[in-house]
């Protein structure tokens, strides 16, 4: 059997749960951590001005139910880019990119996952992209002073879709401070789109991938589609992760606000553990 720690993401909960109620409920659950969110909205932005003691009520609430949250996903980038071309979208891109790794590091997070973008409401071109790595290099060289890894989500969109989109890039900052956090189910539809391959993307990251999310798709459906009804190789992408050597993986997927919520996570669960065990006796044809 594949050693492995599954965690799961904090929106698979209700909003509304307190953070150690999140806790709580993915302990019960059965899932080993938990992956919270620092999204585009106030509500998750506030949290990167926690105070000390708000902060140090986390660490408490971890210590006393039995279960850390150990990876931060920071998609809060959606909103203001560090590839921007307007200077206060800009600056306060990379405050939230510091104060994030601030944040992870007080709190014992490990792993930062950015989001694969230069920019995402506005168009992306050479300037955009230009900018991006200029203020990506700050980023890195920030976190790399405070000992947290920066990791990069393959997202929806052509900029960084896949994962060797993602180690060029890797490459060009050379740190070992950033790395890669693939989404399978965003390289599954980037894969088959252009008649190639999942497994041989996540392959062209070897060495180079810290964790992965799973999650489901479909060709051009990239959020809601409940495991088990999308066209996710879920244990041929596990089988390869983690002969790479891949052992942190987070359950990706979303409330819709139904009240069978903890069920839902339950068979997720259930889910998952399957496909950890197929992906130990299958081998790749």
């Amino acid at each position: 059997m594949i050693a492995y720690r599954l965690g799961l993401y904090e929106k698979a909960m209700p909003s509304d749960l307190s953070l150690p109620d999140k806790l709580r409920e993915a302990k019960r659950a059965g899932y080993d951590f938990m992956e919270i969110s620092i999204d585009e909205s106030e509500e998750k932005l506030s949290r990167l001005k926690w105070s000390h003691e708000e902060r140090r009520a986390v660490i408490e609430a971890m210590a006393e139910i039995g279960i850390r949250i150990e990876t931060l996903c920071l998609s809060a980038h959606r909103r203001y880019p560090i590839g921007s071309l307007d200077e206060e979208t800009v600056r306060r891109g990379m405050d939230i990119l510091s104060e994030a790794v601030i944040l992870a590091a007080d709190l014992g997070i490990r792993i930062v996952q950015l989001a694969g973008y230069d920019v995402y409401y506005t168009e992306s071109c050479e300037s955009t992209r230009l900018r991006f790595m200029e203020n990506l290099r700050l980023g890195v060289t920030f976190a790399a002073a405070r000992g947290v890894v920066l990791a990069f989500e393959t997202m929806e969109t052509d900029f960084m879709n896949t994962v060797s989109k993602a180690l060029a890039v890797v490459r060009e900052i050379d740190s070992p401070f950033l790395q890669i956090y693939p989404d399978i189910g965003n390289i599954t539809n980037a894969a088959l789109a252009g008649g190639g391959s999942p497994v041989e993307d996540l392959r062209s990251g070897h060495g180079r991938i810290t964790s992965v999310h799973l999650k489901e798709t479909l060709p051009g459906r990239f959020r809601e589609v409940p495991f088990g009804e999308g066209h996710v190789d879920f244990a041929l992408c596990i089988r390869e992760a983690t002969d790479q050597g891949v052992r942190l993986f987070v359950a990706e997927y979303w409330n819709d606000g139904r009240g069978d919520w903890k069920e839902k996570n339950d068979a997720s669960r259930r889910f998952l553990d399957g496909k950890f065990r197929q992906a130990a006796a299958r081998r790749e044809p």
